[in-house]
């Protein structure tokens, strides 16, 4: 498929790709006019790829990470990058299960501060409180 189609397909844009290319996450053949051509599995590669990104991983990671995704082996230096980066996000995604909850918290005193669901007045007011 071409640039453009796996831009539409993927919801990235065609620069995305391109940056992709220059990080060496992904690969096209060219064609004789010099047009890029992916294989059908580049949809799920970036995928992958923008899954990485937006848990926090570098170019660099995922270009160490990307031979493990596509042959299922793996080295112990990577096995050790993977666990790295798992223990780094579930740290993450407790940090933010514990903002979630402090928000609940402050949504549900908000609301029945003052009787009234819209005017809580923010975290540390009560409802009688005046605004200077």
């Amino acid at each position: 498929m071409r640039i453009g189609e796996l831009a539409t397909k993927a919801g990235v844009s065609v620069r995305a790709l391109r940056y992709y290319e220059e990080q060496n996450l992904l690969a096209a053949v060219r064609s004789p006019s010099g047009q890029r051509c992916y294989p059908d599995s580049a949809l799920d590669r970036v995928q992958w790829i923008r899954q990485l990104y937006a848990a926090g991983l570098s170019s660099k990671k995922i270009v160490e990470l990307l031979p493990c995704l596509d042959t299922g082996v793996s080295t112990r230096a990577t096995v050790t990058l993977l666990a790295a980066e798992r223990d780094r996000i579930q740290a993450q995604i407790a940090s933010l299960v514990d903002m979630r909850d402090k928000l609940d918290t402050l949504i549900a005193a908000a609301r029945t501060g003052a009787g009234d669901p819209g005017a809580g007045g923010g975290p540390g007011r009560r409802a009688g409180d005046r605004q200077a």
